[in-house]
């Protein structure tokens, strides 16, 4: 999300494939560990065990490192909750903030300090940096400091804890999290006759109504398109979960390290011929990977739908204001019939536990936990649009006023609520990730572009990934 996310995330992930593998980079930071096999998912980390609060008696105030990647107004809303943590907690622990640029910067100097022993106590990692933290064995799980509170993470949304979770076990702490939608013209779609609290559904629905939203004049110059979106590789992943599809094998990567891309899929291709067909029958304009590209096309009312996340809401409503009025849908099913949901995205919290002592991994969570809170992520949620983890968080009057003034984001919260967590909607665990979401864009933009047969182009891109998954694989595997 372009408007939310926090320092272009998205461009990063576009180039990261190139810049950062993780294959490479794990093979150097985890090499020599005692790690499980493929098998085991989900291997302890070295001090796995997480302190108590008196962990923090006598020691005075206790000074911990935070690395994060939020930068304009999401950055801003984090330096506040940070100060304001810190004056609640004055002589007892102190946060500084390092900020580290993108996630992929983030996460490459993260690995460079896990070898010089200069890492930082607590640092975010966008999702897809999940499989590699997992495996680094450098992190105290979240859960471990819930057993030893005795609490638990009944307040953190289930489709929310679920993407960070194996096998029941919470690693990190979800923090500035998003989720797709489908974002429609209202003002277009009411003067084409259609009704714009119905929103299309499938695939089907979206080409139906864009015919009747595309406008051309005598020559076939087209002024609006019906439908116009990025071929991101996220929007790929998230039709997979919404046809109750793993991404990935070994159970979505979950019952063991994933060792395949499930890519050249029957919905895959239907996918991908559909979005050529758009194309070719100038219902949608041709758009690449570039989401702002793509997010710049609907604001200025050149295309009547797209696809993006929840953190668009508030952006895509201050461009538009004026122009245009904005509903939201459920993101698209691929086939009536599917019956899963969308994966949530973004970025969560890990406390270091390597080389730390018990009272540096004490106060870590005890500002992770603080992040956490109901108040807390209401206040992140409507200073910076990203979906509160905490359902309390949504029971705030603050909260609520946010909610009613941006109906649009009602949708979410529904869409959220309805998904059943399952090992699909869960999202892949796979340590080559980044080089996944970028292949899944190749082959989209191969097929709907270029013209190369569906099938072929997801074909390519998923055997272009073995060597990939495998050195990642044997990098972890001691």
């Amino acid at each position: 999300m372009t408007h939310t996310r926090g320092n272009n995330v998205r461009t990063t992930l576009r180039r990261l494939v190139v810049g950062l593998s993780l294959a490479t980079a794990a093979a150097t930071t985890v090499a020599g560990c005692s790690s499980a096999t493929a098998n085991n998912p989900a291997p302890a980390a070295a001090g796995d065990a997480a302190p108590a609060a008196s962990a923090l008696d006598g020691k005075g105030e206790v000074s911990i490192d935070f690395w994060h990647a939020m930068t304009g107004k999401n950055g801003e809303a984090l330096q506040a909750l940070t100060d304001q943590f810190n004056t609640k907690n004055k002589g007892r622990v102190k946060v500084n903030l390092q900020f580290k640029n993108t996630y992929d910067d983030t996460l490459s100097a993260y690995k460079a300090a896990l070898n010089s022993g200069q890492a930082p106590d607590v640092v975010q990692v966008y999702d897809i940096g999940t499989r590699f933290m997992i495996d680094s064995k450098s992190t105290v799980p979240v859960q471990s400091f819930l057993d030893v509170d005795k609490t638990d993470a009944s307040d953190i949304q289930p489709n929310i804890a679920g993407y960070y979770s194996v096998d029941n076990k919470l690693y990190s702490m979800p923090f500035n999290t998003s989720m797709p939608l489908l974002y429609i013209n209202k003002t277009a779609f009411t003067k084409a006759g259609l009704d714009p609290a119905n929103p299309p559904k499938t695939l089907d629905e979206i080409t139906e109504a864009a015919r009747k939203l595309t406008v051309k004049d005598a020559s076939g110059n087209v002024s609006q398109y019906g439908f116009g979106a990025a071929l991101y590789g996220w929007f790929m992943e998230q039709f997979t979960a919404v046809g109750n599809q793993e991404y990935c094998d070994q159970g979505n990567g979950r019952d063991g390290r994933g060792t395949k891309l499930n890519l050249a899929t029957d919905d895959h291709v239907k996918l991908l011929q559909w979005w050529k067909k758009m194309v070719d029958e100038g219902l949608a304009p041709k758009l690449d990977s570039n989401t702002t590209t793509a997010d710049n096309t609907f604001t200025s009312g050149k295309v009547a739908m797209t696809l993006e996340s929840t953190g668009s809401v508030s952006g895509f409503l201050k461009s538009t204001e004026g122009k245009f009025e904005i509903a939201t849908g459920n993101y698209p099913k691929i086939n009536a019939t599917d019956n899963g949901g969308p994966i949530i995205g973004g970025a969560s919290l890990w406390v270091v536990g390597k080389d730390k002592d018990d009272a540096h991994k004490r106060a870590s969570w005890e500002f992770v936990n603080f992040l956490s809170d109901k108040d807390s992520q209401a206040t992140w949620h409507t200073t910076t649009g990203y979906f509160p983890i905490s359902k309390g968080a949504l029971e705030t009057d603050l909260d609520k006023q946010w909610v009613a003034a941006r109906p649009q984001f009602q949708t979410a919260i529904t869409q959220l609520q309805n998904t059943e967590v399952t090992k699909a909607t869960q999202g892949c665990l796979l340590g080559a990730m980044p080089q996944a979401r970028k292949a899944a864009e190749q082959a989209m933009q191969a097929a709907v572009l270029s013209g190369t047969d569906p099938k072929t182009a997801l074909q390519d891109q998923e055997k272009a990934l073995v060597g990939p998954i495998n050195d990642y694989n044997q990098s972890v595997a001691g």
